[in-house]
Order: structure tokens, then C-alpha cells, then sequence
């Protein structure tokens, strides 16, 4: 599915609507987080899930910990 998003004023922000199709397919409803991520071609936009974000704070503190580990093993 392609679609064209249209930039709108909201308050002092700006944003998008998704068409009712995109929210059907993600599984989300109005209140539902949705996050933003950088792709290699672009923006990626997913739910929000508390089991990945849980993954991804142990991952990363086992980056901060582990640094010239990973360093090393990245050379």
C-alpha cells in the first residue's frame, strides 16, 4: 500500500494523518504509540511495543558496559 501523507498544523506542532487502511494493518487505534525510526531508504513507522523496548534497554546496556569489548570484536 502507497499512500501520500499530507503535512497539517496541529497547535504549534505539525503532523499526518494515516489512512484508516495503514491503521487496520498495524493493529493501532487513536492513543496507541507509534515510533519513528530511520531506515537505509527512509522512515520506518511501527507500534510501539513494551517487549521491544525492554530488549532494546538491556541491549543497550550491555553496549555501555561491554564498549571496548564490542569495540575490539568490531575490528
Amino acid at each position: 500500500m502507497n499512500a501520500q501523507l499530507k503535512i497539517i498544523q496541529i497547535g504549534n506542532s505539525l503532523g499526518v494523518t494515516l489512512p484508516k487502511e495503514a491503521l487496520a494493518a498495524m493493529n493501532v487505534a487513536k492513543g496507541d504509540t507509534l515510533i519513528l525510526t530511520q531506515a537505509p531508504d527512509g522512515f520506518r513507522v511501527t507500534p510501539y511495543d513494551p517487549e521491544t523496548a525492554r530488549q532494546l534497554e538491556a541491549v543497550r546496556a550491555v553496549m555501555k558496559k561491554r564498549r571496548n569489548a564490542l569495540r575490539e570484536l568490531a575490528k
